[in-house]
């Protein structure tokens, strides 16, 4: 696999399955742009770690919630690395709550950042996508957004609209050379899941058919090949790394 010369946007890349993603993709070769939204240290550690597997890596901040900064970030993308060939949509947020406490500001602020964001790069980068006939999204949806989850009402219905989405946009772009794809995490090994107490986290276990949390590395790894020139006839799919929950 070879993305040598290809220019990414990672959305959020600055910590846990965005992080993963864009060192997955500078050791395949990618250029790579880190967006974040809060810190700019953690990004900019991305970054370094990226060029110095002797790809270029810039930062850029900006909420994808809002338009124009989506926006900004796509056009820095063109300005800084030269266009944008790959991007993954990873930015997202969590407000959980069960549905009788769960208020609207939190509603909202779930589907503006994980389903609304996702709409303003896409939008955004479609079009120099299309002007070059080649493009390479990847969204970064969720085994809850298949299966549903008590408490996350908000988030799985985010999760389940980036997939439709995606469907959609996937049959508008298909003829452009334009893949759209996305990469359903299922409960994947984190500083929160450490800490999870034993019985939570056996209980956790029970529910995956191999038995173990998932690795970053491996949700990265399903985006790097969505990624790649050899995934051309692949759009509108969902791939599931989830040890098996989705079955």
């Amino acid at each position: 696999m070879s993305l040598a010369g290809k220019r990414a946007v990672v959305t959020g890349g600055g910590r846990g399955i965005g992080r993963a993603v864009c060192l997955a993709l500078a050791a395949a070769g990618a250029d790579v742009l880190v967006n974040y939204s809060g810190s700019a240290n953690a990004a900019e550690a991305v970054a370094a770690n990226c060029r110095a597997l002797g790809v270029r890596a810039v930062t850029c901040r900006a909420d994808v919630s809002d338009a124009a900064q989506a926006n900004e970030l796509i056009a820095a993308a063109i300005q800084q690395l030269g266009g944008v060939d790959i991007l993954v949509n990873n930015a997202g947020i969590t407000r959980d709550g069960l549905l009788l406490r769960m208020s609207d500001a939190d509603f909202e602020a779930v589907l503006a950042v994980n389903l609304a964001g996702a709409f303003h790069c896409m939008r955004a980068a479609c079009r120099p996508m299309m002007k070059q006939r080649f493009g390479r999204i990847i969204n970064i949806s969720s085994v809850v957004g298949l299966r549903g989850n008590a408490g996350q009402a908000n988030y799985a219905a985010s999760k389940a609209g980036l997939i439709g989405m995606s469907k959609s946009v996937a049959k508008e772009l298909a003829g452009r050379g334009i893949t759209v794809n996305c990469v359903a995490p299922g409960f994947i090994r984190t500083a929160m899941t450490d800490a999870l107490a034993e019985p939570v986290r056996e209980k956790l276990l029970g529910e995956i058919p191999a038995a173990r949390l998932g690795e970053a590395e491996e949700v990265a790894a399903a985006v790097a090949f969505f990624a790649d020139e050899a995934a051309g006839y692949l759009t509108g799919q969902v791939l599931c790394v989830d040890g098996g929950m989705a079955m």
